[in-house]
């Protein structure tokens, strides 16, 4: 699977970029036939403490999937995207059992 990370208005550190990847790779054990993820890292100026955004855009064949979360840490919040995502992928995976 192909990882896009985009960062607007930020450089990412090559630890933040190697996590992302490394946690979005585990999600090929849920759902094989993943072709690319777009991840968009975002900080929102604002004085909340969780002003950090990670929308991540997952193509699949039949569709993509899109999850965005805010957090304290982009860290933070690729992990929340990751557990959506992994309920999102064995829902489908499940549906596709049914209909073969």
């Amino acid at each position: 699977m192909k990882v896009n990370v985009e960062t607007p208005n930020f450089v990412a550190d090559v630890k933040l970029i190697d996590f992302i990847e490394k946690r979005l790779s585990k999600l090929e054990l849920f759902y094989d036939k993943i072709i690319f993820a777009d991840v968009f890292l975002k900080v929102q100026k604002t004085s909340e403490k969780e002003n950090k955004t990670v929308e991540i855009l997952l193509s699949i064949p039949g569709g993509d999937l899109i999850i965005k979360k805010e957090a304290k840490t982009f860290e933070e919040g690729t992990d929340d995207c990751v557990r959506s995502l992994e309920r999102q992928l064995k829902k489908r995976k499940e549906k596709q059992r049914a209909f073969l």
